[in-house]
């Protein structure tokens, strides 16, 4: 079986974004011969090939066929979201004595950094080999007052898979002032490869919650999951409680949620496992975050044309964003998401696949 650093990665032409730049699709693989596939628009991961507990190879990420596809969806699929991943109330914050005012594109509120969040713009992209694996290297750099938030910023995302069948995603960025940075993947999973998520199994390593308001922000309170349709402390189906008389799950549609992950100390922690019953596909979700939000597809209506055709309907996927906690910069009470010159930004997550027999 031959050692990741003999396998290549390959790059192709993927179209132009809307200013002409040129888009280019990377393609990689381990000595396992599991896939993936990232291109520089939005460093956004498009296609992610794991076995199945028959051996076959399946894809198990949401995304489109072409470039055209992906700047016709509002989605967000597989792309890296920046400078705020979430929602930040009334897209205002303070900082140093001084009010910042957002571009607001979530009714009154911002959403993922923005009208032209880091998921639009065309990333530097060069493949890169580590003691991890394999992999692709995107760097960006973010001038001061894009999207209005203050200082100059230069983000790099590493992505590396290893033979182990990890997808290993490494953030660090460093900024010229200080400014509120919350980085996060937001790939769409279904393990099953088609249909929705709702018989997918769930473990969330978290005993509590940040309940949301009807704009889905945090209200700033901390809920204990127990007897919550919230307590994935035991593997649960998605579908399970998901239509439950609760008003947390009305006022999303479903899960839309970000959890307060348990932690023992610094380095990653198991923030989620998953399990796909008919296939045996599994993943588990590693990080340093302390928060992950769990998002089940609820906007999803058929609009948006994915690969080979199919129509992602309601519940076509779930993500899983690893997370500082959303509006953080107006919650003193939460971990501080504020980078400060001189510090470096490091975040690390772990996407683990396997099979479960």
């Amino acid at each position: 079986m031959p050692h990741t650093q003999d396998l290549l990665v390959t790059r192709t032409p993927f179209g132009s974004a809307p200013d002409g730049t040129a888009v280019e699709l990377f393609s990689f693989a381990n000595a396992r011969g599991t896939q993936c596939a990232v291109m520089s628009y939005g460093a956004a991961i498009v296609s992610l090939q794991v076995r199945d507990r028959s051996g076959s190879l399946g894809d198990v990420v949401l995304g489109c066929d072409s470039l055209a596809g992906y700047l016709a969806q509002p989605a967000y699929l597989g792309a890296v979201i920046g400078r705020y991943a979430n929602r930040i109330r009334h897209g205002r914050f303070s900082l140093d004595g001084r009010t910042y005012q957002l571009a607001t594109n979530a009714g009154s509120h911002a959403l993922h950094g923005g009208i032209r969040g880091f998921d639009k713009v065309v990333w530097r992209a060069e493949p890169y080999q580590s003691r991890w694996g394999v992999g692709l290297v995107c760097e960006h750099t973010s001038p001061d007052g894009e999207e209005s938030y203050p200082g100059g910023l230069r983000v790099t995302v590493a992505y590396a898979l290893t033979d182990s069948d990890e997808l290993v995603v490494d953030y660090s960025a460093e900024a010229s002032a200080p400014t509120p940075l919350n980085l996060t993947q937001h790939s769409y999973f279904n393990l099953a490869g088609g249909g929705d998520v709702l018989g997918h199994e769930v473990l969330i390593d978290a005993e509590a919650f940040t309940p949301i308001d009807a704009a889905l922000i945090p209200t700033g309170e901390i809920r204990p999951v127990d007897g919550t349709p919230f307590d994935f402390r035991k593997r649960t189906a998605l579908g399970a409680r998901i239509n439950s008389e609760d008003p947390q799950l009305a006022f999303a549609g479903g899960y839309d949620h970000n959890f307060v992950l348990r932690r023992s100390g610094p380095g990653d922690h198991r923030a989620a496992s998953v399990r796909e019953p008919v296939t045996g596909r599994t993943l588990d979700v590693f990080t340093t975050e302390p928060g992950m939000q769990l998002y089940t597809g609820n906007f999803l209506n058929g609009s948006i044309i994915g690969k080979g055709g199919q129509r992602y309907g309601h519940r076509a996927g779930f993500c899983l964003e690893t997370q500082h906690y959303p509006d953080s910069p107006n919650r003193p009470e939460f971990p501080s998401t504020i980078l400060q010159p001189g510090q470096e930004y490091r975040s690390r997550t772990i996407f683990r696949f396997g099979v479960a027999h």
